[in-house]
């Protein structure tokens, strides 16, 4: 009897790839679903199965299921979880560059912070955290959202916000933000800034509108949005180290590319849904506030000054993305 080699090899390769076939991995994220971080990454599960036919495919957990960032990061970092999008904070311990990224006005506006995290400076940073001891592999960019002030009076200057105690991200940084912009920084809870609102304990917060809008903040008093545009902090996709090495590097280009799609995905995602958001606070009253905000960029340069030091090369070669 003749072996038939063609078919015996072909039979050994079909046999040797069989670890990689359907393998489920597990996406995580803390925004609930239908949100545009966790769609874009339903979508990008959805194009891997179609292009490594059927070896992988994705599981989504969104709405915290999994934990808050920090645990989900150690649970990503053992290969518990295989894909996960945080918040840079987490992040910043291992890769401080990332850091930068929470500078205020460190980006000119939208579609800066865009040129810079498509371009070699996210390239660099994502490759930074792939070859650091984290047991993480940078995917990604995501938006997180531009960040502006929601007050009960309206400010166009630095000098209206004399005296206004506004809510910020529990960073001294961000609270030496505001204090510079003119306010007085206050670091609370998010889920405290409803009631502190209503009764008085503050005057204003920041965020971005489909956050204004979805913490009902505007129906606590703010209806002024001031568009400064102070903070921008995209967010970053990630994926195990620890599945990431099992998986053939045919698979892996793939993952890099269908992550690529994805964040250019939920750009287009997030765009449409702050439109969505800023008519609905439009159509609620809110008055939204276009200013020039060269006030106060400049009111916060010592802020960029003293927390930037460290990191002032690579906020020259932002500035210079054009």
């Amino acid at each position: 009897m003749r072996l038939n080699l063609p078919l015996l090899g072909a039979a050994l390769a079909a046999a040797l790839a069989l670890p990689l076939q359907a393998q489920t991995m597990k996406a995580a994220d803390v925004h609930p679903a239908g949100y545009p971080t966790v769609v874009a990454v339903e979508n990008m599960g959805k194009k891997l199965e179609k292009d490594t036919a059927g070896r992988i495919k994705f599981q989504m957990f969104p709405g915290s299921v999994l934990g808050g960032e920090k645990e989900m990061i150690e649970q990503t970092q053992v290969g518990a979880i295989q894909i996960l999008r945080t918040s840079l904070g987490p992040v910043g311990p291992v890769v401080p560059e990332v850091n930068v990224f929470n500078m205020p006005f460190v980006f000119r506006d939208i579609a800066h912070m865009r040129a810079v995290i498509d371009g070699p400076i996210g390239q660099e940073l994502l490759d930074k955290l792939s070859a650091s001891p984290a047991r993480l592999v940078g995917l990604a960019w995501m938006d997180g959202g531009s960040r502006s002030l929601y007050t009960k009076k309206p400010v166009r200057k630095p000098d209206d916000l004399k005296g206004q105690k506004i809510r910020m991200m529990g960073n001294p940084l961000f609270v030496d933000t505001m204090n510079a912009m003119g306010g007085n920084g206050i670091s609370m809870g998010y889920g405290e800034v409803f009631s502190a609102l209503q009764t008085g304990v503050i005057d204003g917060a920041e965020n971005n509108p489909p956050s204004l809008y979805t913490a009902n903040h505007f129906k606590a008093g703010a209806k002024y949005y001031t568009q400064t545009n102070h903070l921008i902090i995209p967010e970053i996709l990630v994926m195990s180290k620890v599945a990431y090495d099992k998986l053939s590097p045919a698979d892996q280009a793939a993952v890099k590319k269908a992550a690529r799609e994805a964040q250019m995905e939920q750009r287009k995602l997030w765009d449409a849904a702050v439109a969505d958001y800023s008519a609905k606070l439009k159509a609620e009253g809110v008055e939204f506030i276009t200013i020039d905000n060269k006030a106060f960029y400049d009111a916060t340069a010592p802020v960029r000054a003293k927390y930037g030091a460290q990191y002032a090369e690579l906020m020259k070669r932002i500035e210079a993305v054009k």
